[in-house]
């Protein structure tokens, strides 16, 4: 059953999820942080083991920054842009709404309270010190997997919106060199933080004009006047590139010599940005970045506001007629039959909920965290950031509609669709559509590049677990055997980058794009059954209701999912019923076959082991202390 808007306002989408996620934070965020007992009193890792590599205390602002740009990808857009069109925009704004305070935000916020009293360790390593090596080792090699995924898939879609829009490619070289620069006048030349927050965040900006009037592109455009006239093609020398592995000569690929270009730079940029020390680039990068990005959420929510109420957007912030409240409990005719749940809730994701968040909260920002009470802002706080970029993206489905929307969202039509309504709305603040458009799409790719060489960085630290090193970055990996080399600074990000850019050109990206959905999810329920082992061991009066009802629904909805993937849309429709034609595809099905069975394995194994732990802890006549009070 189909239902239709009429003429709904997509204010409400936004009073939706402001209205949730302020109870959110005023109430249930203080409730946490007393009940994990933050302490200012008490040393983090940043001070306890300030190394100035990789444990280094930071402002809250700055970390903030950080962390908000790193957990914030494509995925909180492509997702929500994608549920949206396939199920209708309330679904979608529900799931966002309701789900992200109770679950997403509580799953970010003990990740990073948990590493916090872990000495900066990783989820892995926390689930380890209570459950055993075997443990660790299962999460930590699924998290390293599942890195590489979010590397290779964050990589081409940088590329494919470098390619739309070329002047964000601009706008990011000069972000980038802002950020070494400031990096130096900070740690180096110990400059006031202010007012070079306020040179440098300019500068940002200015970048932004100046890559609107300058566009940058690899190699020449397949279809003619698909780049803005005067676009500077650096590498045309080299010719049309499609002698670039992977690259395909046709302008509806989403290959294009351009895109085969940059993925491979992109890929290069993270393995240097993710070997630095944190301060030469990461830090200042994501603080500056931070900026890029609260405008364009925070001025996309304010000119919906402000078109909505004054009437000076260039057309009314209304949902389009093409996009349904609600499309029916299988999604939209064009699209192949999904049903609402589980798959609602793979798909949204990182809008909601996201297992890569844990990997960042235990990962760069626990090592970072300057006082324990940070930890309610960044990691609670960050998420609903997140929640709310979620929320801008289902407003710019609902007001773009027409075809981009009902080509069912996806990478090609969440992209288009992201800069094209953003641009809209901002017209609500005297911002012409032809600039608009092109900066929302660089605060898409501003997410993008800190989220991909941050992945990198935390691939390296799961390394380092599993294999075992004596100071964490200090090694480079150069010399030393082959763990060296698996572990080291310098070497662990060539095998990443690597074995992602292998993973693009093959062009099997896309048919493990679900499988990174489900992954992801089930990295999430992991998370939180490690923060529920945590705790459970920690103290046996400790509720276990707010991290244990999450992890339940997350590993049943994606243990369903990725049963659907597996035997229905794999082994039934490609395999039974003859969708895969020839042997190639056939091969393909199979390995979603298989690697879908194996996460399915990973995870209730897991499970199954915390289970065991948590059962005989609280049966026993005592808890074992927290690990971290020595």
């Amino acid at each position: 059953m189909k239902v239709r808007d009429t003429m709904t306002q997509v204010i409400w989408i936004v009073a939706a999820v402001l209205i949730t996620f302020s109870v959110g934070y005023v109430g249930y965020s203080k409730y946490l942080s007393q009940f994990v007992g933050l302490d200012n009193s008490r040393d983090t890792p940043a001070h306890k083991y300030e190394d100035g590599q990789e444990y280094v205390p930071s402002k809250k602002p700055v970390l903030l920054g950080h962390h908000f740009s790193s957990i914030a990808g494509g995925a909180p857009i492509v997702g929500p842009i994608t549920a949206g069109a396939i199920w209708g925009w309330v679904p979608a704004l529900a799931w966002i709404a309701i789900g992200n305070p109770l679950m997403g935000a509580v799953h970010d916020f003990v990740s990073l309270s948990g590493s916090m009293r872990h000495e900066g360790k990783s989820i892995g390593y926390i689930i380890g010190e209570y459950v055993g090596e075997r443990g660790k080792n299962l999460l930590l090699w699924f998290a390293f997997l599942t890195i590489i995924l979010v590397v290779a898939v964050f990589a081409l879609v940088v590329g494919i919106v470098l390619n739309a829009f070329p002047s964000a490619a601009t706008a990011s070289f000069v972000y980038i060199a802002l950020a070494v620069v400031f990096g130096v006048y900070l740690y180096q030349l110990d400059g006031p933080f202010i007012p070079g927050t306020i040179v440098f965040v300019a500068g940002v900006f200015a970048g932004v004009w100046f890559g609107i009037n300058n566009p940058v592109a690899l190699f020449p455009a397949v279809e003619a006047g698909a780049y803005p006239d005067g676009t500077i093609i650096l590498l045309g020398f080299l010719g049309d590139g499609a002698w670039l592995p992977g690259a395909v000569m046709d302008s509806s690929a989403i290959l294009t010599p351009n895109v085969a270009g940059w993925v491979p730079a992109i890929l290069i940029y993270a393995a240097i940005a993710s070997a630095l020390p944190v301060w030469t680039l990461l830090q200042p990068r994501d603080y500056l970045s931070s900026f890029l990005l609260y405008a364009g959420v925070g001025g996309a929510l304010i000119a919906i506001i402000a078109g909505t109420l004054l009437g000076t957007a260039s057309q009314p912030l209304v949902v389009a007629d093409s996009i349904a409240a609600f499309e029916g409990f299988l999604g939209v005719d064009a699209v192949s039959p999904f049903p609402l749940f589980p798959m609602l809730f793979v798909t949204i994701a990182c809008g909601t909920i996201s297992g890569f968040h844990s990997l960042v909260s235990s990962g760069t920002t626990a090592k970072q965290l300057n006082k324990e009470s940070d930890a309610r802002l960044i990691g609670y706080g960050g998420m609903l950031g997140e929640g709310l970029l979620a929320a801008v993206a289902l407003s710019t489905l609902a007001i773009a509609g027409g075809a981009e929307a009902a080509a069912g969202g996806g990478i090609g039509g969440a992209l288009p669709n992201f800069a094209s309504g953003g641009g809209i709305i901002l017209t609500s603040l005297g911002i012409p559509v032809d600039y608009g458009a092109p900066f929302m799409a660089l605060v898409l790719v501003s997410f993008l590049l800190t989220s991909t060489d941050t992945a990198a960085r935390l691939g390296r630290y799961m390394m380092e677990e599993i294999i075992g090193t004596p100071g964490s970055g200090t090694e480079t990996g150069l010399s030393g055997g082959v763990s060296s080399f698996a572990r080291g600074r310098y070497t662990n990000p060539i095998i990443q980058c690597g074995l992602g850019y292998v993973l693009v050109i093959s062009g099997e990206w896309a048919t493990l794009w679900t499988l990174f959905g489900g992954a992801n999810q089930l990295l999430a329920a992991l998370a939180l059954l490690t923060a529920t082992v945590w705790l459970a061991n920690w103290d046996e009066s400790k509720q276990l209701i707010s991290t244990g009802i999450p992890m339940a629904l997350m590993v049943t909805i994606t243990v369903l999912g990725l049963s659907w993937v597996a035997f229905k849309e794999q082994l039934y429709d490609q395999l039974i019923m003859g969708g895969a034609s020839g042997l190639g595809a056939q091969i393909s099905a199979s390995v979603r076959i298989v690697l879908a069975l194996v996460l399915l394995y990973l995870a209730l194994s897991l499970v199954k082991i915390g289970y065991d732990n948590i059962s005989s802890v609280r049966g026993s006549s005592g808890a074992t202390p927290e690990p971290s009070d020595d």
